[in-house]
């Protein structure tokens, strides 16, 4: 009920996008139809007036560990309501990595075939370098083709890869501070 009062007054306040986190528990515990009623729930708070926010529901792959976890975790996401697929918060648990990107963007793709509606698709966590940042770009492009390629649909989330991306097109260097 928290998650849900919450969505609403920060979509009432003007968000436009929501991050949840995939309740792992739940998951790990086989508790796919719970999982399912939140993100449905929190998906129907994102509404206010004729504004609907985006919902990213954060998978914590690093926390799902297979690619079959992640392929079970992703379409009850999709299925239950996210606009996009996040693969971690980069706070817990291992970031991004390639496999699980890879298993997301193929349930996307899948999921677009079957519906026609595009799901977005965010790595974050552990991307640090633009080497990194270009292995993700070509994963969603050769998957899911040109048109994910915009912000609307396809983010890195780096922090720190930021100031190596400034640095590549400048040749200096940024202080965060």
């Amino acid at each position: 009920e928290v998650k849900t009062v919450e969505t609403a007054l920060a979509v009432a306040d003007g968000a436009d996008e929501v991050d949840i986190v995939f309740p792992v528990s739940y998951f790990m515990d086989g508790a796919y139809e719970e999982i399912a009623d939140e993100i449905a729930e929190i998906k129907q708070s994102a509404r206010h007036g004729d504004t609907e926010a985006h919902l990213k529901v954060i998978l914590e792959t690093g926390c799902l560990k297979t690619a079959e976890n992640i392929k079970r975790a992703s379409i009850l996401s999709m299925y239950s309501g996210a606009d996009f697929i996040k693969t971690s918060t980069g706070k817990i648990y291992e970031g991004a990595t390639l496999e699980a990107a890879y298993v997301m963007c193929q349930c996307i793709k899948e999921y677009y075939e079957k519906h026609g509606v595009m799901i977005g698709f965010k790595a974050a966590g552990g991307i640090r370098t633009t080497a990194d940042a270009v292995k993700y770009y070509t994963v969603v492009k050769e998957v899911l083709g040109e048109k994910w390629l915009t912000n609307q649909y396809f983010r890195i989330g780096a922090s720190s890869l930021a100031n190596a991306l400034f640095q590549s097109f400048t040749e200096t260097e940024v202080s965060p501070f």
